[in-house]
């Protein structure tokens, strides 16, 4: 497991590029039949993916669970969120099986003990993006597909940020303890995500690009306000973005992106909105 410490906003003004990249951004989610993961200090998230191809991969494999988490099994006092952003695949979560396609998402609740994934094709593996956050009490595993989501249009094509937010494990949607996840699929001819920007104090979020046409990029900013810095990032790669951080950015040409939220408050529009002239 990859372990990246929380960082002082201070501190961040000084980062060289190679600094910020190492810090924040997470690369190489999906390897062939392996568990790749990533805690992050920041709200105690953990970001987890997983591409079976000829095994099917539990949740724990290669994991040191009681050294990582103080606990016996890793949800044990953890609820997870999961995408499928591959080809067709499964789930198996204690007694309940899920058959997961592209775009599905499945929330497991705290005190699932045994989890793993499969896919259906060897040749078209499943590409399993995750999201782990600490949590207080059983809530009820729950599979969204793409149809159930709470989609709220947003943008414009004049401003180059037509999209649709699809809020699939939300209040909204159904009960967590703490983790909020959605998927935005900009239109093409919009390259512009969250833009106006925003900072939220009260938790942290992480993006997960994909959709990414090859040879294209997403130019993602963040940082202070008035402390900005960007990281060019491709096809499949994460980033994590603290509280104090905004988090935006423009693509080379349209795509997706997956976020996660995790921390005091769940409540979507708990944000600080910022005009697009006080960033510096």
């Amino acid at each position: 497991m990859d372990t990246r410490y929380s960082v002082n906003p201070n501190d961040f003004k000084r980062y060289t590029t190679e600094e910020v990249r190492n810090e924040f951004l997470v690369q190489n989610l999906f390897r062939a039949d392996e568990l790749t993961t990533v805690y992050s200090h920041v709200d105690r998230m953990v970001i987890v993916g997983c591409m079976p191809v000829k095994e099917k991969v539990s949740l724990e494999k290669g994991l040191d669970i009681w050294h990582t988490f103080g606990t016996h099994y890793f949800l044990e006092r953890r609820e997870i969120g999961v995408f499928n952003v591959g080809g067709d695949g499964v789930i198996e979560a204690d007694d309940q099986t899920f058959e997961m396609a592209y775009t599905d998402c499945l929330y497991i609740t705290m005190g699932t003990k045994n989890v793993t994934f499969s896919s259906k094709n060897v040749d078209k593996p499943a590409k399993f993006y995750m999201i782990s956050a600490p949590a207080h009490k059983p809530c009820k595993t729950t599979f969204i597909p793409m149809e159930n989501a709470n989609k709220r249009p947003m943008g414009a094509m004049e401003t180059a940020n037509d999209r649709v937010i699809n809020q699939f494990i939300h209040p909204e949607v159904l009960e967590t303890c703490q983790l909020s996840m959605g998927l935005t699929q900009l239109k093409p001819g919009s390259v512009w995500n969250s833009m106006p920007c925003h900072t939220h104090e009260r938790r942290m979020e992480i993006y997960f690009y994909f959709e990414v046409p090859q040879d294209n990029a997403v130019f993602h900013i963040m940082g202070q306000p008035t402390e900005t810095r960007h990281i060019v990032m491709q096809n499949e790669e994460a980033i994590i973005s603290p509280s104090w951080s905004i988090h935006c950015g423009a693509g080379t040409a349209n795509y997706s992106f997956i976020w996660a939220m995790g921390g005091e408050n769940k409540a979507f529009d708990d944000m600080d909105n910022l005009n697009i002239n006080e960033l510096r």
